[in-house]
């Protein structure tokens, strides 16, 4: 017998809510032993060439809120703009690296490697792929890290930018020799610019 379908009620929507982090980083989401460490958790397997670096920020919804649950993954290339797997890449940097906010404060902290401009991408400026989900966003959010103290002026990806002050969202901070503040707003006033790839 078929069900008569106006007595059913809508699943609701999920996004990427509590789900993700125990899929992807499940000792953060309070599930350890699914693994000896968590996937991702460093790009930094040993002694690597160049320098390293800390990049902090907040990721803020349209009202202002630093969300807590936010997870974001990162892609680069090595201190010398290979990536991983290309010939004479750095074999002590993976180049990937997936991390969480505190669930406390909101606040990220991406240890890795300064990228070098990308070999295979000539007059690309050095940066660091960024892929963003937390609750309340239906598909991930692809966004980029570039650096104030780095030349970015020929870089094809920001010259395409039409709104020039909007170029600056993507632009991490230097806070000290070796550290770096980036913010992402999903929304509203200062909104940081997103990639549909």
């Amino acid at each position: 017998m078929v069900q008569k379908l106006n007595t059913l009620a809508e699943t609701a929507s999920q996004t990427a809510g509590p789900y993700v982090h125990i899929g992807l980083m499940p000792s953060y989401a309070g599930n350890p032993g699914s693994f000896e460490t968590e996937i991702g958790a460093t790009p930094i397997i040993g002694d690597v060439e160049g320098q390293i670096i800390e990049i902090s920020g907040s990721v803020y919804d349209g009202t202002g809120w630093a969300l807590r649950d936010v997870l974001i993954e990162s892609w680069q290339c090595d201190g010398k703009g290979r990536f991983a797997g290309q010939p004479g890449a750095d074999p002590n940097f993976t180049g990937f690296c997936r991390f969480a906010a505190d669930a406390e404060t909101g606040l990220f902290t991406l240890r890795t490697v300064k990228p070098g401009a990308a070999q295979a991408a000539p007059g690309t400026a050095p940066h660091i792929a960024l892929w963003i989900v937390a609750r309340g966003i239906n598909l991930g959010l692809h966004s980029r890290i570039y650096f104030e103290d780095c030349d970015n002026a020929g870089d094809p990806l920001l010259r395409r930018i039409e709104q020039k002050p909007r170029v600056e969202t993507l632009i991490a901070q230097k806070t000290g020799d070796a550290s770096y503040h980036f913010d992402i707003r999903l929304q509203g006033p200062g909104e940081t610019v997103f990639l549909d790839i």
